[in-house]
């Protein structure tokens, strides 16, 4: 009779748990992973479909407006900065499908340049996907130098599709809210030849 050599058991437990332990850190490798991609993928998502209330970017206006309008109030906070930020008009209205055009002004209340960026949405949600940003000072960094005010337009409208949409047809006010917070990276105005933004590419209006 022919007897096998039993296999050691004392090292199968060692074995088996650094295997456990190489697969926990690769998933854990690409938890982290994914979880730093789906930012600015989330964003981009965001963006597309209006989704929680975003709005998205548009290259030209409609070249039909409705004979219907809208109420667009407009909302400005600050998160972790000395700035003062309004909107020069509470509410305007406009036509469906017709370009606006509001004034907010940004007061750097620092005795050092900062910089700061727009986030936003629009309440109810579901005019996200159709609230359109033709111009804004919220697509990029904002720096502000100490004790300067900065005046930035923003043209915007509402797409016609937002008169035929069940969710949105019958919703007669728009709020527009901005909030701005520090920069993830702060960039310094005080390099040489360095210009204060103009969400128009303009000269910002100072001292106001």
């Amino acid at each position: 009779m022919s007897l096998s050599v039993p296999s050691n058991p004392e090292k199968r437990p060692g074995l088996g748990n650094n295997r456990v332990a190489v697969i926990c850190a690769l998933v854990f490798a690409v938890m982290v992973g994914g979880a730093y991609a789906s930012v600015p993928l989330y964003r981009a998502f965001c963006q597309a479909t209006g989704y929680n209330g975003t709005i998205s970017k548009a290259n030209m206006a409609p070249k039909v407006a409705l004979d219907k309008t809208l109420l667009i109030r407009f909302d400005t906070n600050i998160h972790g900065l000395p700035w003062t930020f309004s909107a020069e008009q509470t509410s305007q209205t406009v036509k469906i499908g017709e370009t606006g055009l509001a004034y907010f002004k940004v007061t750097n209340n620092a005795k050092t340049p900062l910089t700061g960026h727009a986030v936003y949405n629009v309440v109810p949600e579901q005019a996200g996907g159709y609230f359109r940003k033709l111009e804004c000072f919220c697509f990029s960094d904002q720096t502000i130098g100490p004790g300067q005010t900065i005046e930035f337009p923003v043209v915007y409208f509402v797409d016609p599709k937002y008169a035929s949409d069940l969710n949105t047809r019958n919703k007669r006010d728009v709020t527009l809210s901005y909030t701005f917070y520090p920069a993830v990276a702060p960039k310094q105005a005080s390099t040489a030849g360095e210009k204060s933004p103009s969400a128009l590419g303009g000269t910002p209006i100072a001292g106001l």
